[in-house]
């Protein structure tokens, strides 16, 4: 079964990050399955913040995992991102944090607030190591919840060692 991704991000700087993303699912040459919550609706009406919000929190209702691309104006966007993180944590969704300058841990300057000490992985932008946490972290999630964790998570060099990274 395939999972359903909701992206956030600075649409303003850090939009060409999802549509790469976009590009690797759709290029036959990438393993990268990546099911966009975003195409599932679309927002007619975009007048107002709280038409807008109505029709996100549709898609993230649909959605398995949340993934949060994290650039370096990401921190301080509220309106929306801050929003999308919160609503996906009261749904329980799984949370993927994407280091834009490719870290492979919590980035503790650029990643949100909110998230710094959610239940959530945190790894750095490229097609593998997303594609990886995107198939595995929502079970691992799942566990880690049941047992009453929180916090960031990370994935241990042989992680990357295995993917070629």
């Amino acid at each position: 079964m395939a999972t359903t991704c909701y992206a956030c991000f600075d649409g303003d700087s850090d939009i060409h990050y999802y549509r790469l993303m976009q590009a690797w699912h759709v290029n036959e040459k990438f393993d990268f399955t990546f099911i966009n919550a975003h195409d599932l609706t679309q927002s007619r009406d975009s007048s107002t913040e709280e038409t807008i919000k109505r029709s996100l929190r549709t898609r993230l209702r649909a959605s398995d995992v949340l993934v949060v691309l994290v650039g370096e104006s990401t921190r301080n966007l509220y309106k929306f991102v801050r929003w999308e993180i919160e609503v996906s944590i009261e749904l329980g969704l799984s949370i993927i944090v994407v280091n834009l300058d490719k870290k492979r841990r919590m980035n503790s300057v650029l990643c949100p607030p909110i998230l710094r000490n959610e239940l959530a992985i945190h790894v750095p932008f490229g097609h593998k190591i997303i594609d990886y946490a995107i198939k595995n972290w929502p079970s691992s999630a799942s566990r880690h919840r049941v047992a009453g964790e929180s916090g960031p998570y990370y994935y241990q060099d042989s992680v990357y060692s295995v993917l070629g990274l």
